[in-house]
């Protein structure tokens, strides 16, 4: 670990951002450049204290979790991130889709989104990152950990992740799902990340095992689904989805389908509804 180069490059990056560039408004009162301690903090989800530590070299090891939410606090690029890994000591995580580290522009796509749900999704259906308008509609689904990170193994396990969803439309998510998986299972042909995936979804699931059988091939780009929220009920959202020249990572963008949807979602950003655990079941 690199104590003085690292906190050198952690002060440096922060005092480089613009508030406006993560969501945070730069008034005329400001004297700090870039972002304050406190402020990165809290996009990282830590204590100042230990902000502070950082910045002066005093801190112990942080963990490879600290890092990345450091990363994406900062919004650094992957070279950026990897440099960051390497001061404190720790080996930069994958460069593929299941690194867990959304990608910096994505991100700030994110933050210019403001309102309009949006998630940035690995390739295999892991959420990396979601703005709090996409938290409100569908719950946080950063929390997971083993395979319930990925949104086929939720789908095809779990009872409540199909409950969210219209019983007319399950099929036709499921078929999505797995057929999204067999493009990324095609294109990433041999890597053990996959195909345990795989393997693993084929000894637990059924219904996995028959449509994947079927050998349909689509990569999602476009759809209309209904999500079923526990306070406002029914809203019909359309889908774009925005993938990476690698097609390692995809950032889905949400929009209300229709005036009664758009109703609801400005209902839920005027409650500010607490965000409801991601394994709670709605009707």
């Amino acid at each position: 670990m690199q104590r003085d180069q690292l906190a050198d490059f952690l002060r440096r990056r922060r005092e480089a951002i613009r508030p406006a560039e993560v969501g945070i408004a730069d008034g005329p009162r400001r004297r700090t450049a870039g972002l304050r301690r406190e402020e990165v903090a809290m996009l990282a989800g830590m204590s100042v204290d230990y902000v502070v530590r950082l910045e002066q070299g005093r801190s112990s090891q942080p963990s490879t979790q600290l890092l990345g939410a450091l990363a994406r606090a900062l919004r650094l690029s992957d070279d950026e991130r990897d440099h960051l890994f390497h001061l404190a000591g720790h080996r930069p995580p994958p460069a593929d889709g299941v690194a867990g580290l959304a990608r910096a522009g994505l991100l700030r796509l994110l933050d210019l989104l403001g309102d309009v749900p949006a998630l940035v999704i690995s390739d295999l259906g892991e959420v990396l990152a979601q703005n709090r308008a996409a938290v409100l509609l569908g719950g946080d689904l950063r929390g997971f950990s083993g395979d319930r990170r990925y949104l086929a193994y939720r789908w095809f396990t779990d009872p409540d992740a199909q409950a969210r969803h219209l019983p007319e439309e399950r099929e036709h998510q499921a078929r999505q799902i797995v057929a999204d998986l067999r493009a990324t299972a095609g294109r990433r042909s041999g890597d053990p990340a996959v195909t345990g995936l795989v393997e693993r979804l084929r000894a637990a699931s059924a219904e996995f095992r028959r449509l994947w059988a079927e050998h349909e091939v689509a990569v999602r780009r476009a759809d209309r689904k209904t999500f079923v929220h526990p306070v406002v009920g029914r809203v019909a959202m359309d889908c774009e989805t925005l993938v990476t020249p690698d097609q390692g990572q995809q950032l889905l963008v949400l929009t209300p389908a229709d005036a009664e949807a758009r109703e609801r979602l400005e209902l839920l950003r005027v409650l500010g509804v607490e965000e409801f655990p991601a394994d709670t079941p709605v009707r």
